[in-house]
């Protein structure tokens, strides 16, 4: 079991960059992909980005592309999200996802296994 756990929530100004990251607790990320999701308040949970376990893949909802970059450090077991240009419609909590690895890059949260507790990130305009 890979029980991701986020950090590097906060609050920044519109148009500012904050960093998440996901690790497991110590244990290894390879062989997983690894999806972001967030939640607004009254929102369902919508699909950010994901990455294959090798880092060779990344897909992003059109609503980040361009501002938001997913990558993995396997090394040290985290995955990362880089948030540039943040506007006050990114103010979500923010979930790391797992799954094992698949060819795919699912964006649907049910494909999705193991979740984080999620980080809180707050864009004031």
């Amino acid at each position: 079991q890979v029980q991701p756990v986020e950090s590097g929530g906060g609050t920044v100004q519109a148009g500012g960059s904050l960093r998440l990251s996901c690790a497991a607790n110590g244990r290894t990320l390879n062989h997983y992909n690894v999806a972001w999701f967030r939640q607004s308040p009254g929102q369902e949970r919508e699909f950010v980005g994901a990455i294959t376990w090798g880092g060779g893949r990344t897909t992003y909802a059109d609503s980040v592309k361009g501002r938001f970059t997913i990558s993995r450090d396997n090394d040290n077991y985290t995955v990362y999200l880089q948030m540039n240009s943040l506007e006050s419609e990114d103010t979500a909590v923010y979930y790391c996802a797992t799954r094992y690895y698949s060819t795919t890059l699912h964006s649907n949260a049910g494909e999705y296994l193991y979740w984080g507790q999620g980080t809180s990130v707050t864009v004031s305009s």
